[in-house]
């Protein structure tokens, strides 16, 4: 997952697409990327990984600021011409090494709406770390019992586990949820490891000279951490490892990222305007034609009634006015 780890331009189209678990908390028009692109109208959408910006005349033409390489968010008020005033967003990034800075500006002078929605959800993603990174001598241990986050569901709890991280090895208690597996030893609590599913590589059934053992493995953005397990009999082993697989796979389904939001004051709705169909356009190095862009910026929420196409000789949904299904079909590379 690279949505919420880095700073993209100029993204395929597919890339703005909002990936399993990744929903869009908040969007706001008429906002100006006036560092990169100024005097180019665009949109604003907040994520729970991400913030993106799109140009609505040329899609193309957008950025993707994952969270966790935002450094400091800030807002404040400008002057803008005839003495009017708006609100600007800076963010300051850094990644790979390379440090960005972006400025966004609200060109709605006469009702705007604040950005508090982009300064709320990155300080949740920033104070949910746990469902997304491992976790080494934590503090989610209490009166020896896992202290759970919000979503997260228990599915068992194993005694006498030994953590085999050192030579004689540690017992102590294994807890798998939906979210993540926790181990804890029972001298010292604190001696602990909690690997979320979203930084687990793989858990497989090894042998070593401590007999069976589990082995789990995390990524190598999670620093590819090789844990292992004994786990006594045999058959709670294999019960523990198929249940890992399983819970595993349910969340490789629907992630938990852990990253919620609230609006305290709802501000001046702003018209609907379609976020672009990601899912049925390819991005292509030519220029996007002035139609695709009028496309996209028109609100499409009216339903429109299919009617048989001469050009496709097919029926298709009645395009939106000013716009054929041919001059459509032509942007799609080969159908020229």
């Amino acid at each position: 997952m690279w949505q919420d780890h880095e700073v993209r331009f100029d993204v395929s189209l597919m890339d703005l697409q909002i990936r399993d678990g990744e929903s869009l908390i908040d969007k706001l028009d008429m906002i100006e990327d006036t560092k990169g692109n100024a005097g180019d109208q665009g949109r604003l959408m907040v994520t729970n990984l991400r913030i993106i910006w799109h140009s609505l005349m040329l899609p193309r033409i957008n950025l993707s600021i994952g969270y966790d390489t935002i450094v400091n968010v800030s807002t404040k008020m400008i002057s803008v011409i005839q003495g009017t005033t708006t609100q600007a967003l800076h963010i300051l990034t850094s990644f790979k090494n390379c440090k960005y800075e972006f400025i966004f500006t609200n060109l709605n002078t006469k009702n705007f709406r604040h950005y508090t929605s982009v300064t709320g959800v990155f300080r949740a993603y920033m104070s949910t770390k746990a469902y997304r990174e491992i976790k080494l001598r934590g503090a989610f241990v209490q009166n020896k019992a896992l202290i759970t986050l919000p979503s997260e569901i228990i599915s068992s709890t194993t005694l006498g586990v030994w953590n085999l991280s050192t030579e004689q090895g540690n017992v102590g208690t294994f807890v798998i949820t939906n979210i993540r597996i926790v181990w804890f030893a029972d001298m010292n609590p604190q001696f602990n490891v909690s690997l979320p599913y979203l930084a687990m590589e793989n858990a497989s059934i090894k042998s070593s000279k401590f007999g069976p053992t589990l082995v789990i493995i995390s990524t190598k953005s999670s620093n590819g951490y090789v844990l292992g397990f004994r786990v006594d009999p045999i058959q709670k082993l294999h019960i523990l490892h198929k249940e890992i697989q399983t819970l595993k796979a349910a969340y490789d389904k629907n992630p938990i990222y852990g990253v919620d939001y609230t609006f305290e004051y709802q501000g001046v709705i702003e018209p609907e305007v379609n976020e672009p169909r990601t899912n049925e356009i390819q991005d292509t190095t030519d220029e996007i034609s002035n139609v695709f862009g009028l496309y996209f910026a028109e609100d499409g929420l009216k339903q429109r009634q299919p009617q048989v196409d001469s050009y496709l000789g097919l029926a298709a949904e009645e395009p939106r006015p000013g716009i054929s299904l041919q001059s459509l079909w032509e942007l799609i590379p080969g159908n020229t």
